[in-house]
């Protein structure tokens, strides 16, 4: 991979300058993040040579990465030097005060160039910084469309269906939409991403549930997965897949749409290394039915757990970690969009941001999902809403049932 010299930003000369001498404890630094964040060898090696500390890479699923923080501090030791904070997270964390304030410890310059990271916020303490600029978008295979004589991407949830109908018709994909709906987080965001789609939202302002009527965003968005299942259009054994199993059907060259694409992925998708589509892939606004476009961010962090053996090279990490240039190289080889605005601009200027155009105008309407903030209930409500996703696509339960289930999930939640 060729490295892109930004050493003469005034912003990073500062930082690669703090390295110069370091010296850290002898243990090695332990960092926990998710495949999709876990570095590869020559970004991790160029860190340990920068800051003169050796690097112990760990990766964990998403889903188990929660359950050993949450694991392990309950015990009272870190589970890790530096780790994954998820958007989600934050509102449980923060409330245990499970992880180290960042404010003082992190350029203020670099937190102001990142928009996302006052999700990261809890009481007014900047508890995470973001590597992840995530958000949903519209991931299709244009071959596909082209081949089904489709000659624009889908605008609305019914040409979506009727272009996924035409693609199955034809042999090109026996399975077209690609939707985890496993009892896992990805499931559960998805739904809340059709949510926005079908133009409704979660909550009101008090946290009172707005998905149950059958007319809502909420029960629409369900009814749309459970059909589109039932329909032959989503493959049946969607019921035991995660988010990035999806993934890799789509870039084998078996899903028309990643309804819920993760917008760096478009970098993955279209590398031939990696990809089986990366000639035919293209991005699209998501699908709505009011005419106007509508997504939320799910930005991915680093934070320094309390009890870190190694804080202060985990400071360093995570400083380095938001170089512009290490930012670019975890884009091109892992599809983590920059969170750093003015690393996006660039890369799009450049015309090194794959579909750039589509991209920041997706990221313009970027909403939080929850208008007031994740509350620290939110993961038991998520864990919930999977599982009743996963029960109803298995035929266990109705959609009735699974939204009121969802609901009942809701308020049992904010009254643990």
């Amino acid at each position: 991979m060729k490295r892109r010299d930004f050493l003469a930003s005034a912003l990073t000369l500062p930082l690669l300058a703090s390295f110069a001498g370091s010296a850290f404890a002898a243990d090695a630094l332990t960092v926990l993040l998710p495949p999709w964040g876990t570095l590869p060898k020559e970004m991790t090696d160029r860190f340990a040579k920068d800051a003169s500390v050796t690097l112990d890479a760990q990766t964990l699923g998403w889903d188990d990465i929660r359950t050993k923080i949450i694991t392990s501090m309950v015990a009272g030791t870190a589970p890790a030097d530096a780790t994954e904070v998820d958007w989600s997270w934050v509102g449980q964390f923060g409330a245990a005060n499970w992880y180290e304030p960042l404010d003082d410890k992190i350029d203020k310059a670099v937190i102001a160039d990142i928009p996302t990271a006052s999700i990261f916020r809890y009481d007014g303490k900047l508890l995470a910084v973001p590597y992840s600029n995530d958000f949903r978008i519209l991931i299709y295979n244009k071959a596909h469309l082209d081949k089904a004589g489709i000659k624009a991407a889908p605008k609305t949830p019914d040409e979506l269906l009727a272009a996924a109908k035409a693609v199955k018709s034809a042999g090109i994909a026996e399975y077209p939409i690609g939707l985890p709906l496993s009892a896992t987080e990805g499931t559960s965001t998805a739904w809340y991403l059709l949510t926005k789609v079908f133009g409704g939202d979660l909550f009101d302002k008090d946290f009172k549930p707005l998905f149950t009527a059958k007319g809502s965003g909420g029960y629409k968005a369900l009814a749309f997965e459970i059909g589109a299942l039932k329909d032959g259009l989503i493959d049946p054994a969607a019921t035991g897949l995660k988010d990035v199993e999806v993934q890799e059907v789509f870039k084998a060259g078996k899903l028309t749409f990643d309804v819920a694409g993760w917008a760096g992925n478009l970098s993955v998708y279209s590398d031939p290394a990696k990809s089986q589509v990366a000639n035919d892939v293209a991005a699209a606004l998501m699908p709505s039915v009011t005419g106007k476009s509508r997504t939320f961010g799910l930005p991915e962090a680093v934070g320094i757990p309390v009890g870190a053996a190694n804080a202060k090279a985990a400071e360093t990490f995570i400083t380095w970690l938001n170089m512009p240039q290490n930012q670019i190289a975890a884009y091109e080889t892992l599809g983590n969009l920059p969170p750093r605005m003015s690393v996006l601009r660039t890369l799009n200027e450049q015309g090194k941001l794959k579909q750039g155009d589509v991209l920041l105008e997706q990221a313009a309407v970027v909403e939080p999902l929850i208008a007031q903030g994740t509350p620290g209930w939110y993961p038991q409500f998520s864990t919930a809403v999977a599982s009743a996703i996963n029960q109803a696509a298995k035929g266990q339960l109705s959609v009735d049932d699974a939204i009121t289930a969802i609901a009942k999930a809701a308020v049992d939640a904010q009254s643990n």
